[in-house]
């Protein structure tokens, strides 16, 4: 069986589309009689399930069911790892929420989560033509979640973690990992990280640097600050420092968690205290990943060829006119301007490498490999208006799956 994606405006049972008058909940505007497009594609939901054996006939059905799958029921008992050829277990990925963290809408719960869930699956299936199932939890403790996904594992190759907020995030990915022989990957974390870094490289590249040349500031140190700036410093980033809503990580600081203090380990190699408006006199880089606003003398006090990468949704921490006058490349993380920050470049293309070669997980250097794929897709076209290529450019799933296949190899967790 697959995941299908559907036309959204079939009709329902009572014989509405979803269209004007057919009693969709309120527009945006609160206006009663004005219709909003969103409410009619999401009716009915954005998926459904197929088949993928035909049933015509008594005999296919006493293969596809009894007397035929008792056989390979048996064949599966006696050898476990025969799971991976005759069911999809090696083709389908759970992306599992617990609605604390969707979007920008916060802690919404799980039944609210389910169409951003399902809007991932078939961005799996679009774009890296790989099968996935929305599993939203009713629970939020972390024991609660680890054992609940570790028992579903069994149907799946890999889970993918999504909206889960931070601490717990880091936790509940890591102690899975342990758990599971499939990847576990919480794409808020990793997938924004490997588009920030591949953008990063395309940046560096049209200025003529090298990362080990740059030193960045990120204004955020939630799941997604935090994995940009691991995965910074694995590719060799001059310098990295991070900001929280007290201002910059730095050993010194007392009010840490133990992820921040982790983090503070590894990042701030030149000791920056104070706000981030100080960090950033001199940067190389601004990374945002927080939804808060930088004043424009902060960023005007960058150094020369600067690189803003703005990415709070919908509002940028630094407006894309202001950043232009100050930054030699900008980008964001909105669809309408140019270098959009999309993790759909990335998933996709991980879990299908990493299923490909049924990977027991993912690791930096798979991620790495699949940052360095995504940017060598722009190739010569590198532009201050194009250093990340758009989620639609064909070329992209099919370059980050190899570069993920070939580094699961490398590293030795591949078992094909």
């Amino acid at each position: 069986m697959a995941a299908e994606i559907v036309n959204p405006r079939t009709e329902s049972s009572d014989g509405s589309t979803g269209q004007e008058g057919n009693g969709e909940p309120l527009n945006s505007l609160g206006a009663p009689d004005s219709f909003d497009p969103a409410f009619a594609l999401h009716r009915g939901g954005k998926m459904a399930v197929q088949s993928t054996v035909p049933i015509r006939d008594k005999d296919d059905l006493s293969l596809a069911y009894t007397p035929g799958v008792a056989r390979v029921c048996t064949a599966i008992a006696e050898r476990p790892e025969l799971v991976d050829d005759y069911t999809w277990k090696s083709s389908v990925v759970a992306v599992v929420t617990d609605g604390t963290a969707v979007l920008g809408l916060g802690d919404i719960g799980p039944e609210a989560s389910l169409p951003v869930m399902e809007g991932k699956a078939i961005l799996f299936k679009q774009f890296g033509g790989v099968d996935a199932v929305p599993i939203a939890l009713a629970c939020t403790g972390v024991d609660e979640i680890v054992e609940t996904v570790v028992r579903l594992a069994p149907s799946f190759g890999g889970v993918n973690l999504e909206d889960i907020s931070a601490p717990r995030c880091f936790e509940i990915e890591k102690r899975l990992q342990e758990r599971l022989d499939i990847p576990v990957f919480h794409d808020d974390q990793h997938g924004t990280a490997v588009v920030t870094l591949a953008a990063l490289r395309n940046a560096a590249r049209l200025s003529g640097r090298e990362i080990g040349q740059l030193r960045a500031v990120i204004s955020g140190a939630g799941a997604a600050g935090v994995a940009i700036a691991k995965m910074l410093v694995e590719a060799g980033i001059g310098d990295v420092a991070l900001a929280d809503r007290k201002g910059i990580i730095s050993a010194g600081r007392e009010d840490l968690t133990d992820v921040k203090r982790e983090v503070a380990g590894f990042t701030n190699k030149a000791g920056i205290t104070g706000s981030l408006e100080d960090a950033l006199a001199g940067a190389d880089v601004f990374i945002g990943v927080s939804g808060g606003t930088v004043a424009e003398e902060a960023v005007a006090s960058m150094a020369e060829g600067a690189f803003v990468f703005a990415m709070a949704n919908p509002n940028p921490e630094v407006h894309p006119d202001v950043a232009h006058k100050y930054a030699a490349v900008v980008a964001t993380g909105r669809s309408d301007y140019p270098n959009q920050i999309n993790n759909v470049l990335a998933f996709p293309g991980i879990f299908a490498g990493a299923l490909q070669v049924r990977a027991s997980r993912i690791t930096e250097g798979m991620k790495i490999a699949a940052a360095e794929a995504l940017a060598s897709v722009v190739g010569d076209d590198l532009a201050a208006d194009y250093v990340i290529p758009s989620p639609f450019d064909e070329r992209v799933a099919p370059a980050v799956t190899a570069a993920v296949a070939a580094a699961a190899r490398a590293e030795g967790v591949a078992r094909r």
